[in-house]
């Protein structure tokens, strides 16, 4: 049996791929120990792992920071620049406590104390990215968050995005700086930039994302392997569960997807749903001028007063077991939405919020499932045109159904532990 030790930080679309590695690992005989923010402990105890808590503590629950991390413009700057960097001694000291005696350190790109564990410990370590955004292709460029004219520079081609990237480095250069300081008190070596090459561990990094969103490119590193997305199934093979089937929707939500045509299904994730504000109000006016049966999942905010029948609403429901019940799914973007719904082999309507939103929207988009609708501009009426336009044309369906089978037939867990086991021989 081998320990490993997993680490993250983040909301569910970042917790959900490691419990999933974590299940995986732990089939097969390996001890499993989560890493992350105090905020998951009694969600990670709860299924019988190992936990231990990560700095900085990020409450996504938040909703001032939320609406400063989910910022299009400056979102980025404030995570990294205010929140990560500021915290990483406090980082790399929770990560040592909790590594030791380990025989491999898995870790997000947030964790980025883990290069420097791993230089003074020896411990192996491998590094993973859960969207195409993280490997920064130069010949499949991602499209960055920020203004327009970003945007506009970067579609004037390869030459245009090397000059980004070159001029990204530059600025955040100074964001890392108590990274640096770090390196030099424990003796090591100046290494390059923790947001572009140095983020990658040179054993081992895992492209947890599917081709369908992203084929591998000739740049990206050396030591990626590209294994598919990480789904944990919820509910399955948690503590308590003998069928080793996910439990059962409330009968509420299993009454209401009963009486009707199947539903447009609107979320915001884990993280924007605190930054909600008009989404909801607006989507209902906007199933109702489609003349659509609508789900709202709207996580604590409060329902919409005066429901109609044909709309029902609930914090949370498992994405995996509501989603191949819709019709389409109107969304922010996040990673783990955009492959829950490719899964599904849905139509999708994105509305990137920040970060690598963006990007997974024109991804979604370019494989023509998907429309993708700037937040500024969603109102009851331009959502409805744009769910008429996706659904009035069957081969936006047609190429969601054809995109969701080939989602369905990867093995993106089983691939991502097949290589920790060879890294582990």
């Amino acid at each position: 049996m081998s320990r490993i030790v997993l680490a993250t930080i983040g909301s569910l679309g970042d917790v959900h791929p490691v419990l999933a590695l974590a299940f995986e690992l732990r089939r097969r005989g390996h001890d499993a120990k989560i890493v992350t923010t105090e905020f998951y402990r009694g969600k990670i105890t709860g299924l019988g792992f190992d936990f231990h808590p990560l700095r900085p503590e990020m409450l996504i629950i938040d909703e001032a920071m939320v609406r400063r991390l989910m910022d299009g413009h400056h979102g980025s700057a404030y995570l990294l620049r205010d929140l990560i960097f500021p915290a990483v001694h406090d980082m790399h000291a929770d990560l040592l406590s909790a590594a030791a005696g380990a025989d491999l350190l898995v870790v997000s790109e947030l964790v980025y104390a883990a290069r420097l564990l791993a230089e003074t410990t020896r411990i192996p370590w491998v590094s993973y990215s859960l969207a195409p955004i993280s490997l920064f292709s130069l010949t499949d460029p991602p499209l960055m968050p920020g203004p327009p004219g970003i945007h506009w520079l970067q579609s004037l081609g390869p030459p245009a995005n090397r000059a980004l990237r070159a001029l990204a480095k530059l600025v955040s250069h100074s964001w890392w700086r108590p990274l640096r300081r770090l390196r030099r008190e424990l003796g090591l070596p100046p290494a390059a930039s923790p947001l572009f090459e140095g983020k990658y561990s040179p054993r081992l990094d895992l492209a947890l994302f599917s081709p369908v969103m992203a084929a591998p490119q000739p740049d990206w590193p050396a030591s990626t392997t590209q294994c598919g997305f990480p789904f944990y199934e919820e509910g399955v093979g948690d503590p308590g569960s003998a069928t080793g089937h996910a439990p059962a929707l409330p009968p509420a939500v299993e009454q209401f997807l009963a009486a009707g045509e199947p539903p447009v299904v609107f979320t915001l994730g884990s993280s924007a749903v605190f930054a909600a504000d008009g989404f909801y109000a607006h989507s209902i006016a906007a199933a109702r001028l489609l003349g659509r049966r609508a789900l709202l999942l709207i996580g604590k905010n409060a329902p919409p007063p005066d429901l109609p029948s044909s709309v029902f609403a609930c914090d949370y429901l498992p994405h995996a077991r509501i989603f191949p019940r819709a019709v389409a799914v109107v969304h922010q973007g996040g990673i783990g939405t955009s492959a829950q719904a490719l899964r599904a082999g849905r139509p999708q309507l994105v509305m990137p919020f920040a970060h690598d939103q963006f990007d997974n929207a024109a991804r979604v988009t370019r494989l023509g499932v998907a429309r993708t609708i700037r937040r500024s501009r969603y109102s009851p009426q331009s959502a409805a045109r744009a769910l008429a336009a996706l659904l009035g044309d069957p081969a936006n369906s047609h190429r969601a159904t054809a995109a969701g089978m080939r989602v369905r037939a990867e093995r993106g867990v089983a691939a991502a532990c097949d290589a920790l086991e060879r890294q582990l021989r």
